[in-house]
């Protein structure tokens, strides 16, 4: 059985994964910056500060494929999307070289291409438009991803996250809904499949609005159950509550397009028409 590493296993898509994993990696290591509260006896951890090189090391021996989930997930100050995503991806991937590790799969993210307008579908191969520091910082690991892969020999599968959850919750998050037992599924592809060399995947559901061409993931075995539009009526019912945001309800990176935003949004550019 191979010894699956996965950080970040104290946030929101680590408590979830924690539960759908060990059936299919029963060897599975744990890493955050501290213990999950709810941590189960029978679970295996190990706290590590992405920033650190030699944290990350250790965590890294004896792996054999790992699922980065760790660093900071939402929009912040510099500094912390530095030390927690651009120090500590890096980090990931160089201590991963060291000890022999011969997959990674990266949790990107759609924001990594948020200022793309909503209605151009886009595949993965677009320019990357970041919508935040955020999503910089997700290109940065993508990047380096690539440099892993194609000089270090890594097998490596970027997977840019949409909407994780049990439904999506308001009228955008209909177009990117990842349901948890698909994101696993994608995890299983980037971990297992022996033509992973380096590749990067939409998380999405089966969403009918959907933005993203997903073909590669499909290509690969992707066959995702859930259906965005089943939960139709109670995202219009929840993007009723939410007030009109010129920025974010055009580009498909919402609030992080808008958050800071001091353009001219009687200009807002559509780079699909430059």
């Amino acid at each position: 059985m191979p010894r699956i590493l996965m950080t970040g296993a104290a946030g929101g898509i680590g408590t979830s994964l924690r539960k759908l994993l060990p059936p299919i990696y029963p060897d599975l290591l744990l890493s955050d910056l501290k213990a999950p509260a709810d941590l189960g006896k029978d679970e295996k951890f190990k706290a590590a500060d992405l920033a650190d090189l030699a944290q990350v090391e250790a965590i890294c021996e004896g792996v054999d494929g790992i699922l980065h989930f760790g660093g900071y997930s939402v929009e912040g100050p510099w500094d912390s999307i530095l030390q927690s995503n651009i120090i500590g991806g890096y980090n990931l991937f160089e201590a991963a070289r060291k000890k022999g590790v011969e997959r990674i799969v990266f949790a990107s993210s759609n924001h990594a291409v948020g200022f793309y307008p909503r209605h151009h579908r886009i595949g993965t191969d677009v320019t990357a438009r970041p919508d935040s520091r955020y999503g910089v910082s997700k290109v940065f690991g993508e990047a380096v991803g690539a440099l892993y892969a194609d000089k270090h020999g890594l097998g490596v599968t970027c997977i840019r996250i949409g909407n994780f959850g049990e439904m999506p919750l308001d009228h955008r998050r209909l177009s990117i809904w990842l349901k948890p037992e698909d994101l696993v599924q994608l995890c299983r592809i980037g971990l297992d499949h022996p033509d992973i060399h380096f590749e990067i995947f939409y998380g999405a559901s089966h969403n009918e609005r959907a933005w993203w061409d997903n073909h590669r993931a499909y290509e690969l075995g992707y066959r995702p159950t859930g259906r965005g539009e089943d939960f139709r009526e109670h995202a219009m019912a929840e993007q009723a509550k939410l007030k009109p945001d010129p920025v974010g309800d055009y580009y498909q990176g919402g609030t992080f397009c808008s958050m800071e935003f001091d353009g001219d949004k009687d200009r807002i550019v559509d780079w699909s028409k430059r």
